[in-house]
């Protein structure tokens, strides 16, 4: 099991990567959603904000008014980002649960498609 530690350094990075591509991504002018990451085995959680392409204010807690909730193990988080399990595999086989309306959903896979 990963840490706390661990999985706020994985987020932070992904925020970084999000952010470094955020000019490439067309289709995302005025996306602004709330974000909430589920840590589940740690029972804890993070949250931040998607705009205009870029993942920011990441901050330890619940956003219990969240408009999107991603829900994964903390080895699985650690998994992505060693890109040790793929993100399709993870969603399909239930590693990562994401509750957020369709729109979103294509919408936030193309702004956090990161390398």
């Amino acid at each position: 099991m990963a840490t706390v530690d661990e999985c706020r350094n994985v987020l932070e990075k992904l925020a970084g990567k999000v952010a470094k591509k955020s000019g490439d991504f067309d289709g995302l002018d005025g996306f602004d959603r709330t974000v909430a990451f589920d840590i589940t085995d740690l029972d804890t959680s993070f949250n931040a904000k998607v705009a205009e392409g870029k993942l920011t204010n990441l901050l330890d807690g619940d956003n219990a008014d969240a408009e999107v909730r991603v829900s994964i193990a903390s080895d699985d988080l650690i998994a992505l980002s060693k890109k040790e399990l793929k993100p399709a595999k993870a969603f399909l086989t239930g590693k990562i649960k994401v509750k957020a309306g369709v729109k979103d959903l294509a919408k936030l896979r193309k702004a956090l498609k990161v390398d």
